[in-house]
Formats: C-alpha cells, sequence, structure tokens
C-alpha cells in the first residue's frame, strides 16, 4: 500500500470516460503523487483527487437524518452555513453532542433553521421568572414554550396557569418581594 491516511468516498468518471475523480476525507494534507501516477496507470484516465471535509462527506453518501428524513445536505442544502452551540442554547435543546450532532459528527444543519424565529418569539415572551400581570393576577413565570408561544405562570394562590401570549393583558410589572404567608405557601406540597 501507500500508507496514506486518508478515506476514499467516491469516484466518478465524466461521460465519455476520460477523467476520473476520485473525493476523499482525511485529516491532514496528503501527499498522493505516486497513487495518482498508479491509478492514471491502472484505469488509462486522467485522475484527479478532491479532498474534502466530513459535510461534503455526508453529502455525497446521503443517507437519512434524526429526523427520519433524508439529509438536507444531500437533498437540497446548497452552502453549509456557521452553526454554533448558541442556537441549540436558544432553542432550550439538550446541550449533549450526541444529541445535537448529525452523522456527520458537527452540530445539526436544521439548528439554524429556525433560530431566527425562535429569537424573535423569545423577545416577546417574558423571561422565566420575572412577575407579570395576567388576567388571572401576578404571577411569577415557571417556563415558557417557545414553538407554541405559551408560558406557565405560578399565580400567588400557588396555583400554576398555562396562557398564550396573546392571554396575557399586561407587560411584565416590577418584581415584588414576597411575603412570608407566599413563601409558606410555596413550601407546601
Amino acid at each position: 500500500g501507500y500508507g496514506l491516511a486518508m478515506k476514499v468516498v467516491r469516484a466518478e468518471y465524466n461521460f465519455n470516460g476520460t477523467y476520473l475523480t476520485f473525493y476523499f476525507c482525511a485529516e491532514r494534507r496528503v501527499d498522493f503523487r505516486a497513487l495518482v501516477k498508479d491509478l492514471a496507470r491502472t484505469f488509462k484516465a486522467r485522475i484527479e483527487l478532491h479532498q474534502i471535509g466530513v459535510r461534503d462527506e455526508v453529502k455525497l453518501l446521503g443517507g437519512y437524518g434524526l429526523c427520519g428524513r433524508p439529509h438536507c445536505c444531500a437533498t437540497w442544502l446548497a452552502e453549509f452555513r456557521p452553526i454554533s452551540i448558541r442556537m441549540a442554547k436558544q432553542q432550550d435543546l439538550p446541550l449533549s453532542p450526541m444529541e445535537i450532532s448529525g452523522v456527520c459528527g458537527r452540530l445539526l444543519c436544521c439548528l439554524a433553521y429556525e433560530n431566527e424565529l425562535y429569537g424573535e418569539i423569545k423577545e416577546e415572551m417574558p423571561g422565566v421568572g420575572s412577575t407579570i400581570q395576567t388576567p388571572k393576577g401576578v404571577g411569577r413565570v415557571v417556563s415558557v414554550n417557545v414553538p407554541q408561544e405559551s408560558i406557565v405562570v405560578e399565580l400567588e394562590d400557588g396555583l400554576a396557569w398555562t396562557c398564550t401570549l396573546e392571554e396575557l393583558d399586561a407587560p411584565p410589572v416590577q418584581a415584588q418581594q414576597a411575603t412570608p404567608l407566599q413563601r409558606e405557601r410555596r413550601r407546601r406540597p
């Protein structure tokens, strides 16, 4: 063998068989001059070797993603956009690499698809822990559900109420100190 640290992903002839292109992955630059000479002699064609990244490998090979659909990069995605862990945080997704990484080992491309919308909706929603006025009284936001555009509010009487943004009739009010009676109610099961 040639002892080259590379993985051939795909090979394609051009229409008239005069060119043979090999696509490969490698962590470092590879000196494959001797390999090219031998391949040209064996296949009697002009040889081209193109180094590709791991995302391009998945694009060439195809397959199915975690969602059960064909990989976006293999079907319709024309270019790879930068993806950051901040996108997963904004969408309240688990930060475990196993759950937010694609077959290529990189962060899922689909994290970028709804990121802007999540940001816009979250700007309109009160933050977790903030005190707000609701039609049922003052309460503290316990959780938010961006896809449903709803929030869960713990009211002063200790009950939880789930509502949509449209059901709220006032913007957040200043946080107030809980009275001893309110603190005692929260401790009770």
